[in-house]
């Protein structure tokens, strides 16, 4: 077994910046990381733009240099690969941790390669691998995804968007724009307030025209091969459909929080419980950072309003780690 003194789990953005401080104060650290550098982004479709502009986006006062104020997918990408490699920073990739477990001063990791010993854990974990099911029938067909990557797939097709938030109002206009037959069924009564302003008069303006069919207030019942059974406050109705994009949001994995020892608020939000001057759970010795820090709120927390963790959590442990010596 190794013994590192700071594993930090999750190497996106925060990941790295954790990373990044750790070894400006040479702390033994590693970053283990269950995807690629920033999995998660490497998730996002292909054509997204960022809400924050670039500055907001770099982290360590790295410039972020980019086509445009609100930089793209791929420039992110790009970004953050390059911090990483020309820092060498210490991580492992397409390694998944499958269990944490407390033992007096110290932490056993166990990941689906070997075992480490670590003395200071930061979970920096994100939100972007669960999905939030609709819980219907026929939920679990193959024309249902609660990921969008490339419009060019739905081209030609009968395409129902499930959702209101930025992904979903995405998906919708640039599938219409390949072609697809785009219908969004929407819960509330009208698109997302959080949607980029610069996008939500373009998705409110093709709903008017009737490129884009909308439903509002309004509840998917089942998914069929051929069909989608919808509840509106007008009734039933049957769409023709062939394909599914349910994008109602993610949530992070509080399941993983509880077997650490993590303790989540008792009410829907779920949060985790953690110091905020330090960012340390109630379990010591192991942090929080990033989006992961607002339980089933995830639009709290962003890269450009909680990469300044990093720095508190290492100042928490250069100053636990001192006074141990």
């Amino acid at each position: 077994m190794k013994h590192i003194d700071l594993i930090i789990i999750g190497g996106g953005p925060i990941g790295i910046a954790c990373g990044l401080e750790a070894k400006k104060n040479g702390i033994n650290y590693l970053i283990i990381e269950k995807g690629p550098i920033v999995n998660s982004l490497f998730n996002y479709p292909i054509n997204m733009q960022f809400f924050s502009s670039s500055e907001k986006l770099e982290i360590d006062n790295i410039p972020f240099i980019s086509k445009e104020a609100k930089p793209k997918r791929n420039e992110a990408l790009e970004y953050y690969r390059r911090i990483v490699t020309s820092n060498d920073l210490n991580i492992n990739l397409f390694e998944k941790v499958t269990s944490v477990k407390k033992q007096q001063e110290t932490f056993t990791i166990e990941t689906d390669k070997q075992t480490y010993i670590a003395s200071f854990i930061i979970a920096a974990t994100g939100f972007y691998d669960i999905p939030n099911t609709i819980d219907v029938p026929g939920e679990d067909l193959p024309k249902v995804s609660h990921y969008y990557k490339d419009p060019h797939f739905y081209a030609k097709q009968k395409l129902a968007v499930i959702g209101a938030s930025n992904s979903a109002v995405d998906a919708a206009l640039e599938c219409y724009r390949k072609g697809a037959e785009v219908t969004m069924i929407v819960r509330g009564p009208e698109i997302g307030r959080r949607v980029k302003y610069w996008v939500r008069p373009d998705i409110e303006n093709r709903i008017t025209e009737g490129s884009i069919k909308a439903f509002y207030n309004a509840t998917v019942k089942e998914i069929l091969q051929d069909k989608i059974s919808i509840e509106t406050p007008e009734g039933k109705f049957d769409i023709d459909n062939d394909y599914v994009l349910a994008l109602t949001g993610y949530k992070p994995n509080f399941e993983f929080l509880q077997k650490i020892g993590i303790q989540l608020s008792d009410d829907q939000k779920l949060y985790p419980q953690y110091n905020k001057e330090t960012m340390e759970t109630n379990v010591k010795n192991l942090y929080l950072a990033g989006v992961i820090c607002g339980g089933m709120d995830t639009h709290i927390w962003f890269i450009e309003n909680s990469r300044i963790h990093a720095k508190t959590i290492l100042q928490s442990i250069v100053s636990k780690t001192k006074s141990l010596q």
